[in-house]
């Protein structure tokens, strides 16, 4: 912690372009098997300084997180970014005083996401790479070195999820920077100086282009929404109304970043880490909403 404690001051003053002795208060604000968080202050301000673990070499592409930062830089559509290093994916970013995570589970809380989503998406922005949703799912699973999936129908879900890709390969759709992980905990309710309530979209690690409707999925699957919810955060998407051709390939969708995060889930098992409901309701998530999609697309 001393020699970490070193190389991170002297990294912060480099960055902030401030004196060593003015990085003050350097505490662990979250320790996982990602990423090493810690909160400092500087000249009277907080920040956080981020350190990834070397878990996250295989996970996450840093210049790629780089890219999405620069072209997201100055929009106030992310957290305040002061510092992020393309190789080694260390960031320092601005502490916001008075933020909140959403509550799913708040109606009004997730209308006004879905609306910060919908003009994020609107903007049309840009970067040179991709997040392929069938690609990750391979790469998750590449990562548990052989061993097979808890799940003793996991090949005929993963055959049926996969049916679905003709489908959205189908449909048009826009192209543009999408999210990945547009989550509740991802979005910030912060107090602004003037009292003013700002919402803000952090961790970026996974943005790249895609269809930004997958962001809305991403929502549903962590929020674990019924079908109920499911249907009421579409419509809040839409509030024009939504195709039956797009509601469509949102339960495809979601089906398949079930699958996607539940193959995540079991990598992170090997390394010794449980997510117990939240890993099984990944899994459900492809199966259900393979059936779903079955269902409506007769109607």
């Amino acid at each position: 912690m001393m020699n970490m404690e070193e190389k991170a001051i002297k990294l912060i003053a480099e960055s902030l372009e401030v004196a060593e002795k003015e990085v003050e208060d350097i505490t662990i604000l979250k320790k996982g098997m990602t990423n090493r968080s810690f909160l400092f202050t500087s000249q009277g301000r907080k920040y956080i300084l981020r350190i990834p673990g070397e878990v996250t070499d295989s996970l996450i592409n840093r210049r790629q997180e780089y890219a999405v930062y620069q072209a997201v830089r100055g929009l106030g559509i992310s957290d305040d970014i002061f510092y992020i290093d393309p190789e080694n994916g260390y960031k320092i970013t601005a502490y916001l005083d008075n933020a909140r995570t959403c509550d799913p589970e708040n109606a009004k809380e997730v209308r006004a996401c879905m609306k910060r989503l919908r003009d994020f998406h609107e903007m049309a922005l840009k970067v040179e790479h991709t997040f392929d949703i069938y690609r990750q799912i391979e790469f998750y699973e590449s990562l548990w070195n052989g061993m097979p999936s808890c799940y003793r129908d996991y090949e005929e879900t993963k055959k049926k999820v996969y049916e679905l890709k003709s489908y959205v390969d189908a449909q048009s759709k826009t192209w543009v920077l999408t999210h990945i992980d547009a989550v509740p905990d991802n979005f910030l309710f912060v107090e602004n100086d003037m009292g003013d309530i700002e919402l803000r979209l952090i961790d970026w690690e996974y943005a790249g282009m895609q269809d930004p409707h997958v962001d809305i999925a991403m929502f549903a699957v962590y929020a674990m929404y019924d079908r109920e919810k499911v249907e009421t955060l579409i419509d809040a998407y839409f509030l024009e109304g939504c195709s039956r051709e797009v509601r469509l390939k949102l339960y495809c969708y979601i089906a398949s970043c079930g699958l996607l995060w539940s193959n995540w889930c079991e990598y992170k098992r090997q390394l010794g880490v449980e997510f117990g409901e939240y890993s099984l309701r990944q899994y459900q998530y492809a199966k259900e909403y393979y059936k779903i999609f079955q269902e409506e697309s007769k109607g």
